[in-house]
């Protein structure tokens, strides 16, 4: 082969310096798009020829195809050799340096055919470059590419949606590297450099840089396709993992990374790995940062660059944010269920064991960390501990706790609808509406003083009532049903404190007509709400489903139910009054328990509800011909 200072050689390397600007070209016209890259392809295609030219001047034996003709390859496994015995070729030799070569042409020239969407021509081209390096071991001098390969054979079947082909091909590219790493570790030659004059060879520090980009991006093909899988566990690992590398080799979009930490967070949530979660949210809000102050209104009416830019800005953070708020969200919901009792209140004997056992956790949280995959680099790791401090990891025990998660909470709830507002964003703003009402209910479990919960639940009122009244059922039906129904929970809520209050007030005192006035109040917006969502199921002509969908199954008949018990709740002297309000209440439990009789699959649904329906409308019969006998004997 020609001498790397030979004439004809600078003039290979000079095409490839050129094929390669050509390829990355932005300038091409919008009728003729693929204009610079297919000038890039022919030059691709001669330094090929030339390459075995030179191989057979050296009188070498012809190792491969043509790249400049289509060539049939059939498509095994990766892993899987067409030659049983092996590679014949040493990686480190002259010969395998050839091979490498004419891979690396083979696999520029897939790229490009992929690039130009001629995705068979791409294939061929790659594969053409799998069996000239499968004729070698695996060394130095052709690691990167080995890599390179098998990542875009990865991403070319990951995007057929052949996912255990793409598997194959990148599972191979991490074993090839680690097995690397560990038998040699030195860094590597980078592809360009095949055809890079001597003066032009990279640093140690720049192929190691490469070399380990090149890796990165197999890790973050497979999180992809292990998402596909369904391998939700492993494909997190290997997202965190590809984070962390990119903030080492600092080569990061700071938006772009700090919502993918973001997404990541909310896997380890669901999964109660909070620790990890906030870890997660902290960097994201860090590296966030990195991109700079978002542009002035001003600035972006002056500039197109400058209003897409505030806009990418604005809307990333505000979505971060809102990763944020389903944290603080979760870890006051998880905490409710670790201390509740059999009805839903604090069990304050759960808690002191909570709190006894809090000490050890952080004796232990130290080491987790230790074990853990951390985020930061020298310039950030101080600045994503700062930010973990600002919220608990752990559970909250008791208010003062509860209340420092809710505040940071409702904290990125005010920042995320200054950019999810209702005008042009409506579902969005309502989602965090609703998530903020519920961060107030998770709140309330902790509140001991009842007169503070209903205050806490007014607030929750005051957020919902107004957007559910001026939403448009015809275009936002789904979301009324939800706000309807949240509403109607809320104020059914409010009631049962307030007759709460008023029984320990009856240990001393008859009720008085204001609490009696408050609590009926209550009971009617209750039910006017929950007797909406249930007229938002009727047909045009106002008629009732006889067949409930399954996704309305349960609220409707949770509804009817606390319709029933509703009514019978509401305080009146008027024995008429009475009367109207407990047969309204037995119609609502007979339909229950009619509706579990005719349809015996939604029992399942409603079980508690069915029982207690059940013996409801064996009993209030009685109660109602008591009271018609008492106003008959009046009369």
């Amino acid at each position: 082969m020609a001498s790397l200072h030979s004439g004809e050689w600078r003039d290979i390397c000079d095409k490839f310096t050129t094929a390669q600007q050509l390829n990355e070209s932005q300038t091409d016209p919008e009728t003729d798009p693929f204009r610079s890259k297919y000038n890039a392809r022919e030059l691709l295609r001669e330094i090929y020829r030339s390459l075995k030219s030179f191989e057979a001047a050296d009188g070498e034996e012809d190792s491969g195809g043509e790249s400049g003709e289509q060539r049939p390859t059939e498509e095994p496994l990766d892993g899987q050799k067409e030659d049983s015995s092996g590679p014949s070729i040493s990686g480190d030799s002259a010969d395998g340096l050839r091979a490498a070569k004419l891979g690396a042409v083979e696999y520029y020239l897939g790229v490009n055919h992929i690039d130009t969407e001629e995705l068979s021509a791409g294939q061929e081209h790659l594969m053409n470059c799998l069996k000239q390096l499968e004729r070698c071991s695996v060394s130095s001098q052709n690691v990167s590419l080995c890599i390179h390969v098998r990542n875009q054979l990865g991403i070319l079947w990951a995007g057929r949606d052949e996912t255990e082909m793409a598997q194959g091909y990148l599972e191979t590219a991490e074993s090839i590297y680690q097995c690397y790493m560990k038998e040699d570790g030195t860094p590597p030659t980078d592809m360009t450099e095949y055809f890079t004059t001597e003066e032009n060879m990279l640093t140690h520090q720049e192929r190691t840089k490469r070399f380990g980009l090149a890796f990165t991006h197999t890790m973050y093909y497979l999180a992809q396709v292990y998402k596909s899988l369904g391998q939700t566990e492993r494909a997190a690992t290997y997202c965190h993992t590809t984070l962390q590398r990119q903030l080492q080799l600092n080569q990061f979009n700071p938006m772009e990374w700090a919502l993918n930490a973001a997404s990541l967070s909310q896997y380890y949530i669901t999964r109660g790995h909070y620790m990890e979660g906030r870890h997660c949210l902290a960097a994201a809000t860090v590296v966030s940062d990195l991109a700079g102050e978002v542009p002035s209104e001003a600035a972006a009416q002056e500039s197109e660059a400058e209003s897409e830019r505030r806009e990418q800005l604005r809307q990333k953070r505000a979505e971060i944010g809102r990763c944020w708020i389903k944290y603080c969200l979760n870890l006051l919901q998880d905490a409710k269920k670790q201390l509740e009792d059999n009805i839903g209140e604090l069990d304050t004997d759960r808690q002191d064991e909570l709190k006894r056992a809090r000490r050890r956790e952080e004796e232990e949280e130290e080491k987790g960390r230790k074990s853990a995959l951390l985020f930061g680099s020298d310039d950030t790791f101080d600045s994503i501990a700062s930010a973990e401090e600002k919220v608990l990891c752990f559970c909250p025990l008791d208010y003062t706790e509860a209340r420092s998660v809710y505040l940071v909470g409702q904290n990125y709830v005010i920042q995320a609808k200054e950019y999810f507002q209702m005008d042009g964003y409506v579902t969005d703003h309502i989602e965090i509406l609703q998530d903020h009402s519920a961060l107030f209910r998770a709140l309330t479990f902790f509140e001991e003083d009842l007169e503070r919960r209903c205050k806490i639940h007014k607030r929750r009122i005051d957020l919902l009532e107004p957007i559910c009244n001026e939403l448009n059922s015809k275009y936002y039906l789904l979301i009324r049903r939800q706000l309807m129904f949240e509403l109607a929970e809320t104020y059914n809520e409010m009631m049962d404190l307030k007759l709460t209050l008023a029984n320990r007030q009856a240990d001393t005192q008859s009720l008085d007509s204001h609490t009696i006035k408050k609590s009926n109040s209550l009971c009617t917006a209750s039910a006017k709400y929950f007797q909406m969502f249930l007229d938002s199921l009727c047909s045009p002509d106002g008629k009732f489903p006889e067949h409930l969908e399954e996704e309305v199954l349960r609220p409707a008949l949770v509804a009817r139910f606390r319709v029933a018990r509703l009514h019978s709740r509401l305080i009146s002297s008027s024995p008429q009054v009475q009367l109207v309000n407990l047969n309204k209440s037995l119609e609502n439990y007979k339909y229950v328990v009619q509706y579990c009789e005719a349809h015996p699959e939604a029992t399942s649904a409603v079980e508690t509800e069915l029982e207690l329906s059940t013996e409801m409308a064996g009993l209030l019969p009685l109660k109602i011909n008591r009271l018609k006998a008492r106003m008959a004997s009046n009369n």
